[in-house]
């Protein structure tokens, strides 16, 4: 469409998750009219970013250090684990300040169409994490989707011989939804989930 290196950026652009044709375009031209400082800002952090930052050494979060902040916490409960998919969910579940335990990331879900399965995960560096007794309750907050039901699913299977508590975060009808908007599996789950209103 466009020539040269403004053809280029708009590929490069592309190419990110939830960047489509249209806005890689959008991003290019705001790039493009600009003032030089602020682009060279964005560029040497993203170089910055690629330098500094790497993935933790217990739990696979994102780190500046050899551990992530968490895992490098002492008032974090050590005897409760959740393992997510990926890093961006350690942010959501912290947001919440409901959980105080350590966290495993996986790096992605079970996906047999996509050629992932446990050994493309970070799953046989959880198995050292319980071996020591400490972690007596593993959280499993994978996505409600089809990858990530067969990641829990697997994980329940590997881990329920070693005698943990083996949970799943439960899920259901969203506050301030409708019924009448609900799909069936979101409905189901929420009526199997269903706890004393006392």
């Amino acid at each position: 469409m466009y020539e040269g290196v403004v053809q280029d950026l708009i590929d490069e652009l592309g190419r990110l998750p939830g960047v489509g044709p249209k806005s890689a375009q959008r991003i290019a031209f705001h790039l493009l009219q600009a003032e030089p400082a602020d682009v060279r800002r964005l560029a040497d952090v993203l170089i910055e970013v690629k330098a500094k930052v790497k993935f933790c050494s217990v739990c696979f979060n994102v780190s500046e250090d050899e551990q992530c902040r968490i895992c490098r916490d002492p008032r974090r409960d050590q005897s409760v684990l959740c393992v997510v998919e990926e890093y961006k969910d350690v942010v959501a579940i912290e947001r919440t300040r409901e959980f105080r335990g350590r966290y495993h990331v996986l790096g992605g879900a079970i996906s047999p169409i996509d050629g992932i399965g446990p050994d493309q995960l970070h799953v046989k560096e959880l198995m050292p994490r319980l071996a020591d007794g400490t972690v007596t309750e593993v959280i499993l907050a994978t996505d409600p989707n089809l990858e990530g039901e067969a990641t829990a699913t697997y994980l329940t299977r590997l881990l329920s011989p070693m005698g943990l508590r083996v949970t799943r975060l439960a899920s259901g009808l969203p506050v301030g939804g409708d019924l009448e908007y609900a799909d069936e599996v979101t409905l189901g789950r929420a009526f199997a989930g269903r706890r004393s209103a006392e």
